[in-house]
């Protein structure tokens, strides 16, 4: 038997700028997810390091924070059978160069960094994340 799960997305900054917010929340959508919450908003280095608050002491980690940080994404919960398992699949490999045509990043994604979309990756992530960016819910 599925399980009904929410799961976090971000629409990170590169796709904001490209235009692609509304495609991608169609494509959620159109899978049958539901938008729980949705906000439009800017981070800073601070809430940048504690979402990715296993990854800060990575050598990688200074560009990507300086990434998600340098302009406005969408943050969302979605809901839906095996959602946090679906949206990941959806979403595709991290690097968009390697991600398979049809998946968000695939289809329109060039970059490992610069990759569009985060989704937790398990149900405990999920929970922290959902309520580090919407803490009331």
């Amino acid at each position: 038997m599925s399980a009904v799960e929410r799961t976090l997305v971000l629409i990170k900054p590169d796709a904001v700028r490209r235009g692609l917010v509304g495609r991608i929340l169609t494509r959620f959508e159109e899978k049958g997810l539901s938008i729980v919450a949705m906000e439009h908003r800017s981070i800073d280095a601070a809430m940048a390091d504690a979402h990715y608050k296993d990854h800060v002491e990575q050598e990688w980690y200074p560009p990507l924070r300086e990434f998600v940080t340098s302009g406005p994404l969408v943050a969302l919960i979605l809901e839906g059978d095996t959602a946090i398992q679906v949206v990941r699949d959806m979403n595709g490999a991290t690097d968009g160069r390697k991600a398979s045509p049809g998946t968000i990043r695939g289809d329109f994604g060039l970059s490992g960094r610069e990759n569009l979309v985060h989704a937790s990756d398990a149900p405990e992530s999920a929970a922290r994340e959902i309520a580090l960016w919407f803490p009331a819910l």
